[in-house]
């Protein structure tokens, strides 16, 4: 528990008596609740809890038992991430003793809880918006997130150029306790990346900036989550398009429609709680014939969470992470193409809900860009990110 000390010192001027006084006021992070709560019985604190609980996770009907100031978790979800996430938060809590997480209820408390704990559960939930199922990967360059930096190195974008992206995951509808006692959604994926060369060469177009690329994105994903397990399998469609300040820098471009719809299956785990490994195959089923790509590719990678920090006045949970992307390509002869990522996030619970990312990163083999995706290049990127 960290404490904030605030010293007020009432000194004396130099060369006068020493009138000093010297007042110290020690303020702790129990002081951010009422001190009847703090010290309420049990079925009070216990409604305090509950409360919280229901609050940042509404989707999930957790039961909160509280005896003797030692706090019993039911109906956790399954999702080994979410159900320690959610035990993290209310061991936080001033006042709580122990947290334990169990299937039923205490064995001294099974009659006087029993009705409680075992009340009708929901089968599904519309627009979950507070967790998701399957995390977006940090390294994915075409990740449905927001985000703005600044990229130098590119030998095919532009020494200098500036990267934007607009998107976002909207979860439609999730199924509860389903097939191994998982959680099942789908949901609308969609996001645009647009690279601008903040130094063009020629500079026909007269502009202080060249609109090089966008890419247009949208995507169906189904995912499941149970235990430290999730799964993403989805169908989805991405096109490239030229900017109109680079097609007037380059009269004798010749614009393709690098347009592809492809499906994709991937599986994460969380080995640790600051470890996650995932893979995926997918197959471009179709591509425009004036851009071809053969079928099949493969991605996977790892992320690593560590030296994490509670900041009680902010309300905030900081956390440095490193993120590391391969993909091989049947187009480009199964080459590796790499994305790698370090920096330091901001979330409002550890683990859960959306969060403000820095990072450096560095991309080595080919571009992602439109029809620039199959010339080889690499670049250094400092980046500031929205997302889950």
């Amino acid at each position: 528990m960290r404490a904030i000390v605030v010293l007020v010192l009432l000194g004396s001027v130099m060369g006068a008596e020493e009138t000093a006084a010297d007042v110290a006021v020690v303020l702790t992070r129990k002081d951010s609740i009422p001190e009847e709560v703090r010290n309420a019985t049990d079925p009070y604190f216990e409604g305090y809890i509950q409360a919280l609980v229901d609050m940042h996770y509404a989707e999930y009907r957790v039961v909160v038992l509280v005896k003797n100031h030692k706090v019993w978790l039911a109906n956790m979800p399954s999702n080994k991430m979410l159900s320690n996430s959610i035990a993290a938060f209310v061991r936080d809590v001033p006042g709580v003793e122990e947290v334990h997480v169990l299937n039923g209820v205490p064995p001294k408390d099974e009659e006087l809880r029993e009705k409680y704990v075992e009340r009708p559960k929901i089968n599904g939930i519309w627009f979950p918006q507070m967790t998701e199922l399957f995390l977006p990967l940090i390294a994915d360059p075409r990740a449905a997130t927001y985000s703005i930096g600044w990229r130098s190195g590119d030998r095919v974008c532009g020494n200098q150029c500036i990267g934007i992206s607009l998107g976002d995951d909207f979860p439609i509808y999730r199924w509860l306790e389903l097939f191994w006692s998982g959680d099942l959604q789908i949901g609308i994926e969609a996001g645009i990346w647009s690279v601008f060369n903040m130094d063009p060469n020629p500079n026909l177009a007269d502009g202080a900036a060249e609109l090089v690329n966008t890419d247009f994105y949208c995507g169906i994903p189904i995912t499941y989550a149970a235990g430290p397990w999730s799964f993403r399998l989805r169908g989805y469609h991405i096109s490239g398009h030229l900017g109109d300040e680079y097609m007037i820098d380059h009269p004798n471009v010749v614009r393709l429609n690098p347009s592809i719809e492809a499906v994709d299956f991937f599986a994460s785990y969380q080995a640790t709680e600051a470890i996650r490994l995932y893979v995926g195959p997918g197959c471009y089923v179709h591509s425009d014939p004036t851009f071809k790509w053969k079928p099949l590719y493969i991605e996977y990678g790892t992320e690593a969470r560590f030296l994490g920090s509670k900041f009680h006045d902010q309300k905030l949970y900081g956390t440095c992470f490193i993120a590391l992307l391969w993909r091989n390509l049947e187009q480009l002869d199964y080459n590796f193409d790499g994305t790698y990522r370090a920096g330091y996030e901001f979330s409002k619970l550890q683990g859960i809900g959306r969060k403000f990312r820095l990072y450096v990163g560095y991309h080595h083999g080919y571009s992602l860009e439109g029809q620039f995706a199959k010339k080889r290049t690499h670049y250094f990127e400092y980046n500031l990110n929205y997302g889950f």
